[in-house]
């Protein structure tokens, strides 16, 4: 599904005393089946942002336009029901918002809710529980009683049983080790390519925005401060300084490497190995390949 944010304004407690305003004139496109990451530091308006993706705000100017659906003051789909089980949103920390008494029933839930039959709920948990990884032997156990990288897999279990088109993910390595959070990176990854899926990546994490994203939106205050391909933005060092953000630790180590020897080496999602042996090449004084 395509999202478009066309001159989008959003104003919390608006016309009060209180009155915020968290986003201000916000226009982009998200092309169906893209991964993009979402960037900025806290109070930019990424989370004001996510909520608009499946209309629990609404902009206060402006118009959101998600495949067919579109989204202003003045126009709310008739079936936001609809809307909401095509955009699935992992939150930060997911786990906690599981309830039930086993796997299986806390999987369905999100299914059931979205009207879909327990013939098909049955189909898609046999689908969804080698997707996120975990045995199926694991469905009659309480989500309680797993490690906490297992439950998290539970609960993205859920969101993608409902089967939506877009996916977003808010955050969705807070608080894992450095291993857990790459394995769900990596899932959500090949997630992303197998089902076609339109992925947005909310994120503090550079390098995860760096290795996964196929393009990449920086927010400041509200507003759009940098867009394009990740390998030219996190480059611009002096820009991403002015507001809080660092340059990620593998483009600081090529920039640094091109001062010192005058050879430049693109970074184009290689590997950490990938890279080292295109350094070697170039110290030892072979071609560059």
């Amino acid at each position: 599904m395509d999202i478009t944010f066309e001159n989008v304004t959003y104003i919390y407690q608006h016309n009060t005393p209180f009155e915020h305003k968290a986003l201000e004139n916000l226009s982009f496109h998200i092309e169906s089946g893209s991964f993009v990451a979402v960037v900025g530091h806290t109070g930019s308006g990424k989370s004001t942002l996510i909520s608009h993706l499946n209309g629990l705000s609404i902009p206060t100017k402006g118009k959101v336009r998600i495949g067919d659906y579109s989204l202003s003051k003045e126009h709310k789909p008739g079936d936001m029901k609809e809307l909401r089980s095509r955009v699935g949103v992992v939150f930060q920390y997911p786990e906690h918002q599981l309830f039930e008494e086993t796997v299986e029933k806390d999987i369905a839930f999100g299914p059931e809710n979205f009207g879909v039959s327990e013939r098909e709920i049955k189909k898609r948990i046999q689908e969804v529980i080698p997707a996120v990884g975990l045995p199926e032997s694991m469905l009659e156990r309480s989500p309680f009683d797993l490690s906490g990288g297992q439950m998290r897999r539970v609960a993205i279990a859920g969101v993608l049983a409902v089967k939506p088109d877009v996916l977003v993910l808010d955050e969705p390595t807070a608080g894992l080790d450095p291993r857990g959070q790459k394995e769900i990176m990596d899932m959500f990854y090949r997630l992303h390519k197998e089902q076609g899926l339109t992925t947005i990546l909310v994120t503090h994490s550079m390098e995860d925005a760096l290795k996964y994203a196929d393009h990449v939106m920086i927010l400041n205050k509200g507003t759009k401060y940098l867009e394009g391909k990740p390998e030219d933005v996190f480059i611009q060092k002096e820009a991403l300084n002015q507001v809080q953000l660092d340059v990620p630790e593998i483009v600081q180590f090529l920039i640094s490497f091109e001062q010192k020897f005058k050879t430049a080496i693109p970074y184009q999602k290689q590997s950490v190995e990938e890279i080292a042996r295109q350094v070697q090449r170039v110290v030892i004084g072979d071609e560059l390949l």
